[in-house]
């Protein structure tokens, strides 16, 4: 068999028992302590498929049903993938594939205005309740700031928002813009702490009506306010401008149009704080699961792209913060509750036992992209002037 062949050249740490769709048992063990998991194909197009395109294909397999882990143990066979990436990308076929990957990614993460609202609504616009099995109360869809490894989800949450406020500097009466102000919990926190007037702008109707009844129940509407808008339509003139988890949907072709639209916005003595997903490595393409089922045209770049465009537009970088495994634990946690309500969720109206998998896989992978496979999370602080912010942290 072509593909398990394939396992016993790439796998060189843990062990697997494949069992494919002939009922064929296949032993690959590297000799090197790891995890050992126990797969099992139930469909025999996907000896080939799996060969050829494992990056896709494996996701797809799991979520359809057509491949299983023995004991439930998704989690431990995405580890022992994610010890031997390195490995499975260098094999030629994947090592092919993902160069004409990167030849046409721009493509997939071109998000004019329109294009941005869909990609986001395939997301972020699904059943709201679905959010509240397995994110803190806050609804904080982004990487958590874990102070002690005993922290719960809801106090690594609370300390994120007040990481990022604190790096803000923001004083009572500013004027403050949230790109990508999701569920509105960032936004309300400003409000309420730092006594600002805070504009939130996002893309998902869903988020935004539960984040304009928040500011509503909360007393806080005449200074917490949320639109339905493209960020590149706002206008106006912001002392402070944050964005949490929004940049890793803008796309490539785009950064210089965000930053030049940031710098527009963001007074002259303005500060703004961009908080997203990237990479320790040099500039790739996304997932083609995550891409295809997760988030459309997104796209986790890394920090030298990022600063490429930053330079451009002519802004300072007066602060970077590397956040390491941060976002391993906040997704941990996501993965757990996700889990422990996975009925609840199969039980909801436009979902199913389809759904569920593709879901834990997500979550599964998306924890292990962190821990295995050099994603981090990149916190910067950016300003017009070198006098805008101290000159010491």
């Amino acid at each position: 068999m072509i593909l398990a062949k394939g396992l016993r050249r790439l796998i060189r740490t843990g062990s697997m028992t494949l069992v494919d769709a002939t009922g064929a048992v296949h032993r690959i063990d590297s000799g090197v302590p790891g995890p050992d998991v126990t797969v099992r194909l139930h469909d025999r197009s996907l000896h080939r498929k799996l060969a050829l395109n494992p990056r896709l294909r494996v996701g797809e397999a799991y979520m359809d049903g057509g491949l299983t882990v023995d004991d439930g143990r998704l989690y431990d066979f995405l580890d022992l993938l994610g010890l031997n990436m390195a490995d499975l990308e260098a094999h030629p076929l994947v090592s092919v594939k993902m160069l004409f990957e990167r030849v046409v990614r721009l493509l997939g993460q071109y998000n004019p205005v329109g294009r941005a609202q869909r990609n986001v609504a395939h997301h972020y616009d699904l059943n709201g309740a679905l959010y509240d099995t397995f994110l803190d109360a806050d609804r904080q869809y982004s990487c958590a700031y874990f102070r002690t490894p005993q922290d719960t989800l809801e106090q690594a949450q609370a300390a994120k928002k007040a990481h990022i406020i604190a790096k803000l500097l923001i004083e009572p009466g500013h004027k403050v813009l949230d790109i990508g102000s999701g569920w509105g919990g960032l936004a309300l926190q400003i409000g309420r702490d730092a006594g600002a007037d805070v504009t939130g702008v996002t893309l998902s109707v869903e988020q935004h009506a539960a984040s304009s009844r928040r500011a509503l129940e909360a007393g806080m509407a005449d200074r917490v306010r949320f639109k339905l808008l493209d960020y590149r339509k706002e206008s106006g003139t912001y002392d402070r401008i944050v964005s949490v988890g929004m940049f890793e949907h803008v796309g490539l072709p785009h950064y210089r149009e965000f930053f030049t639209k940031v710098k527009s916005l963001l007074a002259e003595d303005g500060v703004m704080l961009l908080h997203s997903i990237g990479t320790m490595g040099p500039p790739g393409t996304q997932n083609p699961w995550i891409r295809k089922y997760i988030f459309p045209g997104g796209y986790t770049p890394s920090l030298s792209e990022v600063l490429r465009a930053i330079e451009h537009v002519g802004l300072y970088v007066t602060d970077i913060e590397i956040l390491r495994l941060h976002y391993a634990e906040t997704l941990k946690h996501w993965r757990q509750r996700f889990m422990a309500n996975r009925d609840r969720v199969k039980a909801m109206a436009g979902f199913d036992d389809r759904f569920c998998r593709m879901w834990e896989f997500y979550l599964a992978a998306a924890e292990m992209s962190f821990r295995r496979m050099g994603q981090m999370v990149f916190q910067l602080q950016l300003t017009k002037k070198p006098t805008s912010v101290p000159q010491t942290r």
